[in-house]
């Protein structure tokens, strides 16, 4: 069921479309923020006072939104839900003033980093074995980076498109200087490989890394 708000006398529309609507000529905002955050979407031309506003959105935002006197849109709580194309139109005009493309990150989840113990077991040579096997993976994400690192220098990295997935690193001998990473646009989470236990320290020769996907 709709609700409708009138604010003095300004009109304001705001309607979410999908992704694929056709909005013509008006600029497009970008905003993102992540999961549970909120986002405050700014009209950036000015409402005429001789104008009328009105609010409608569907019973999903219940009290999450919040319109204050210069047009401008606040979302509280946010979620993935909420990501789409927002449009602001007067009435005076009948045209559109803006477009906001909002996008909602999820919560990144902290890389697992195990041990690959079935890697070296199956290797027949007694030079592949002596490498360690690591793995660091994901689940529950989708459109994000899993990346390996040392220190500062990216190793190798993957898009995860799906709903789970992992990448894989072999090491001749370990430093403390390994990390995985998962990232999105405007986030990250890292875990540091760091467990000397179970892979010979490194020496003051270089380490030789492989990468598997």
């Amino acid at each position: 069921m709709q609700k409708y708000i009138y604010y003095m006398f300004v009109f304001f529309c705001m309607s979410l479309w999908s992704l694929n609507g056709v909005f013509g000529v008006d600029a497009v905002k970008t905003e993102s923020v992540t999961e549970g955050e909120s986002v405050t979407l700014n009209p950036d031309t000015e409402i005429q006072t001789d104008d009328q506003i009105e609010w409608s959105v569907d019973g999903r935002f219940r009290d999450r939104l919040k319109l204050d006197k210069t047009g401008s849109l606040s979302i509280t709580n946010t979620s993935t839900t909420d990501s789409g194309l927002y449009k602001v139109t007067s009435t005076r005009s009948e045209t559109p003033l803006n477009t906001f493309n909002l996008t909602v990150y999820a919560c990144l989840p902290v890389p697992v980093i195990t041990r690959d113990s079935s890697q070296n077991s199956s290797s027949s040579s007694s030079s592949s074995s002596s490498y360690c096997s690591w793995v660091c993976s994901v689940v529950d994400v989708t459109h994000v980076i899993l990346s390996w690192y040392k220190g500062n220098s990216l190793l190798s990295s993957i898009s995860v498109s799906d709903l789970s997935r992992n990448l894989s690193l072999h090491l001749k001998c370990l430093d403390d200087s390994y990390s995985c990473v998962l990232n999105n646009p405007i986030s990250n989470q890292t875990t540091h490989l760091n467990n000397t236990r179970l892979c010979q320290p490194c020496s003051v020769s270089t380490a030789v890394v492989l990468l598997k996907l």
